[in-house]
């Protein structure tokens, strides 16, 4: 007893530190949603818009034209994509009719490139899913009819010229791509219920996360987690994303295995996106320990790689989940090894600023442009590839020298003070980081991610 007493008294004990407390954010079903005059909440997109994209679908289908799907390459673009691809040729519209195309690595639906490669295909008929919009010429010179889904951001007017388009971006709380064609193909034939709900599913939950609770105006998805547990769910979204984040670019593999599988747990036993997602797990944990620099006023922190896998939206996703500040707002992660003299560059709103009460929400895209606003020669440099995506999730791909510009105006390894020193004087002076890593984790958070 006596020695067990003198054990205690030699212990040294440190000053009680309370915790901080748990960030807690919002649950994404609780989000207000956008009503029309009557009180009717208008999701996923107004009833104009699905009417056409269901008109559409079945006009493509009994024309037995060339079609053309062009989808994005994440979990929730090829969902989309194999939806519409199983609602066509369940319509009656041949397989042998129907191709599919991705955008070479680093490329877009808006690029010379990928025109030309469209064109090939001759198609009467082209859907662009999941992909974002912009303002642009039509697709193709040849006659054909455009319909674009998608639930990104876009400008009045933003979308190729003649296209016709379904957006969920205007109707909170704003639906992913693959739920939003889910919604629009189910009413068009009964198989496709049981065909597609885990594809809906699964796309969602890649892009929302595997934490989402399906409340309404969500549907309501029991009967198919009871066949498709959401674990099995949860581990193919990994697997379908890893194929165009390797440094291969190897998307087909991804695309081809989900068309042909008819639930989550064929996906689980396919040896090429088994290794596709080693590859990327690797190459993410070799540069995810890459410490971060902040912003001369403390609201960005920007972490640099050089990988040629495309693992900077992962990085990105996992340090704004992991940095605490009150001033933090975005998290960028910028990988200037994915393609040859440009910059390709994810950001991520920390999640402390989105469980920050009282605060005005924050818009990457609109933060992103306003620090460029103020030198229109760099903005213009910067391109059309500058600050795409979501407002919540956005990025881009500049060329490097244009990157230095920008990370300069935004201070980044600057103090607020040394900044202004460095703007009233003719030469940039190099300042020391004021921002310390110390201030941004808490007491229990030792080491990265």
């Amino acid at each position: 007893m006596a020695s067990s007493l003198k054990r205690q008294a030699g212990k040294s004990h440190s000053p009680f530190r309370p915790k901080k407390p748990k960030i807690t954010v919002p649950e994404y079903h609780l989000t207000p949603s956008r009503c029309d005059s009557s009180g009717e909440s208008i999701w996923p997109a107004s009833t104009d818009q699905i009417l056409l994209a269901r008109s559409r679908i079945e006009e493509c289908a009994k024309s037995n034209k060339p079609t053309l799907i062009l989808p994005d390459k994440d979990a929730d673009g090829l969902s989309s994509g194999i939806i519409l691809h199983h609602t066509l040729t369940t319509l009656g519209l041949s397989p042998s009719l129907t191709s599919v195309y991705f955008p070479l690595k680093g490329s877009t639906i808006h690029d010379e490139s990928t025109r030309e490669a469209i064109s090939a295909h001759k198609p009467s008929y082209i859907f662009v899913l999941d992909q974002g919009s912009r303002k642009s010429p039509s697709l193709i010179p040849s006659p054909h009819k455009c319909l674009v889904i998608d639930h990104h951001f876009a400008e009045e007017g933003g979308f190729p010229e003649g296209a016709d388009y379904v957006t969920a971006h205007d109707c909170p709380l704003v639906a992913t791509s693959s739920l939003l064609t889910y919604h629009i193909c189910l009413p068009l034939h009964p198989a496709l219920a049981e065909m597609t709900s885990w594809l809906a599913a699964l796309g969602t939950h890649g892009d929302l996360g595997g934490t989402l609770k399906w409340q309404p105006p969500f549907p309501d998805m029991a009967s198919t987690f009871k066949k498709h547990p959401k674990k099995a769910i949860n581990d193919a979204v990994a697997l379908v994303n890893a194929p165009r984040r390797t440094a291969t670019y190897d998307v087909e593999s991804a695309w081809y295995t989900l068309l042909s599988a008819s639930g989550p747990e064929s996906i689980l036993r396919d040896e090429r996106l088994i290794a596709a997602k080693f590859e990327v797990s690797r190459e993410t944990e070799r540069c995810t320990h890459t410490p971060p620099k902040f912003s001369a006023d403390a609201t960005i922190a920007v972490l640099t790689i050089s990988s040629a896998a495309q693992v900077h939206p992962v990085i990105a996703t996992r340090w704004s989940g992991h940095l605490k500040s009150d001033k933090l707002e975005i998290v960028m992660c910028a990988n200037e090894g994915y393609l040859p003299g440009m910059v390709n560059f994810s950001c991520r709103i920390a999640k402390s600023a989105r469980a920050r009460e009282g605060a005005e929400k924050v818009d990457i895209i609109k933060r992103l442009e306003g620090i460029a606003e103020d030198n229109k020669d760099l903005r213009e440099r910067l391109g059309e590839g500058f600050a795409r995506g979501h407002k919540e999730a956005s990025g881009g791909i500049v060329g490097k020298e244009e990157w230095e510009k920008f990370k300069k105006l935004m201070g980044v390894g600057e103090s607020g003070k040394k900044k202004a020193e460095r703007t009233e004087k003719s030469g940039p002076k190099k300042a020391t980081q004021a921002n310390t890593l110390t201030n941004y984790f808490g007491r229990q958070d030792k080491g990265c991610v």
